[in-house]
């Protein structure tokens, strides 16, 4: 029902589980017992699963792609292009696509706070862009 990793996370689930509900087992046939704690658990944990972010195509099309939107302020966007790939990919996840920062994070393989501090060096590169152009 599971992957090989999750397999092992409800494996010890239930063990756990039946540890803690022993003392009200009343002793007929403990294989199918622990059989369907391990039929819950795998359950628990495929429901688990369906609620954790799952990327989707329009974010990695828009984290991939380097053409700016036509629709969009095309400047901006030029210059967004040019961010490095993580920096780029945090801000546009978090500023086209608003998705909060728990959920970038997820997307991009890293830990909330590393997703915001992408997005905030993306923008500090874009203003110190900004402010050189118009020194300029």
């Amino acid at each position: 029902m599971l992957g090989h990793h999750d397999a092992e996370e409800c494996l010890q689930e239930t063990f756990i589980a039946a540890l803690r509900a022993y003392d009200r087992f009343d002793g007929n046939n403990p294989r199918a017992w622990v059989l369907a704690i391990a039929r819950h658990k795998a359950i628990d944990s495929h429901r688990a699963g369906a609620r954790r972010p799952q990327p989707s195509a329009e974010a990695e099309a828009l984290v991939s792609s380097r053409d700016p939107d036509p629709g969009l302020d095309g400047e901006i966007w030029a210059e967004v292009s040019a961010l490095p790939e993580k920096q780029r990919a945090a801000l546009v996840l978090r500023y086209a696509l608003d998705l909060p920062y728990r959920e970038i994070g997820a997307v991009l393989g890293c830990s909330e706070p590393a997703a915001r501090r992408s997005a905030h060096d993306g923008i500090s590169k874009l203003r110190s862009r900004r402010e050189q152009e118009e020194v300029a």
